[in-house]
């Protein structure tokens, strides 16, 4: 790979996830849920993020994180799969550091008096983040009535995020879920790039990654955005093993072959 950066006046490898919270491509939609979602933790309430699979939910959700004051926020991240109500608490129970308990009442209890404790003992207001939260059952979800409810509803202690793709947006309106549905002050969506945002996304991506002179030419952005679609993943993908096999034929640029070589490559 250093033959690879050399070749291409890189200092790292590009289109890898490990890219830090400042370098982020901070296209508009991505600011706009960025700043919903922060606008209504800084409220005390609660929202969901929804999205396709690798348009940067998990990258908004760290910048999310990096937003919010530590002196301020206590942030707890689970990855949510198909659990019970108690394996569910359970879950969230590990992350925020709650007493654990056998019975699901019981985390229930824990679960609240943790996060009451955190407010009011160490001034910390718990934001917690469930993800992929497509995929919880609806019986599973409608837990956060009970979490979010402090002192018969009277209090604001706890900030949920529901992130997930867009399933999540027809479970939230399930009739049984419309007390959880109304909980949330708001919604953030994220959607692919487009044409134009596609190409500025592979040049922000080679900028940081230290290039001076983009390699990709006009033929091989449009052929990125064909077969990518303007999913993030997909185009870090595509990017990679493009200039991957610009690289092994030994030439300066990329192009539309090179793109369409890499598709066969990385593509079932």
């Amino acid at each position: 790979m250093k033959d690879l950066m050399a070749r291409f006046g890189l200092h790292a490898l590009p289109f890898t996830r490990e890219i830090p919270v400042s370098r982020r491509f901070a296209h508009p939609v991505f600011t706009e849920a960025l700043a919903l979602l922060a606008d209504t933790v800084k409220k005390r309430m609660s929202a969901a993020l929804i999205g396709p699979a690798g348009t940067g939910k998990s990258a908004l959700l760290r910048a999310l994180v990096d937003d919010l004051p530590a002196a301020r926020y206590r942030t707890h991240y689970v990855k949510v799969t198909d659990l019970s109500k108690r394996d569910l608490c359970r879950e969230i129970t590990a992350a925020a550091g709650a007493t654990p308990a056998g019975s699901y009442p019981r985390l229930v209890r824990n679960l609240q008096e943790r996060f009451e404790n955190s407010l009011g003992t160490d001034g910390l207001r718990t934001v917690l983040i469930l993800d992929d939260a497509h995929d919880v059952r609806p019986d599973v979800l409608a837990v956060l009535r009970i979490l979010t409810n402090f002192d018969m509803d009277s209090r604001l202690v706890l900030s949920v995020i529901l992130a997930g793709q867009p399933p999540l947006r027809a479970l939230l309106r399930r009739d049984s879920l419309e007390d959880v549905a109304r909980r949330l002050a708001g919604i953030a969506t994220l959607t692919p790039l487009t044409r134009e945002e596609t190409k500025d996304y592979v040049t922000h991506r080679m900028n940081v990654a230290g290039a001076e002179t983009i390699p990709f030419t006009a033929q091989a952005f449009d052929a990125l955005f064909e077969i990518g679609r303007g999913n993030l993943r997909a185009t870090d993908v595509l990017a990679l093993a493009a200039l991957e096999t610009a690289f092994a034929k030994d030439e300066e640029s990329v192009d539309a072959n090179h793109v369409a070589d890499a598709r066969r490559r990385v593509i079932p």
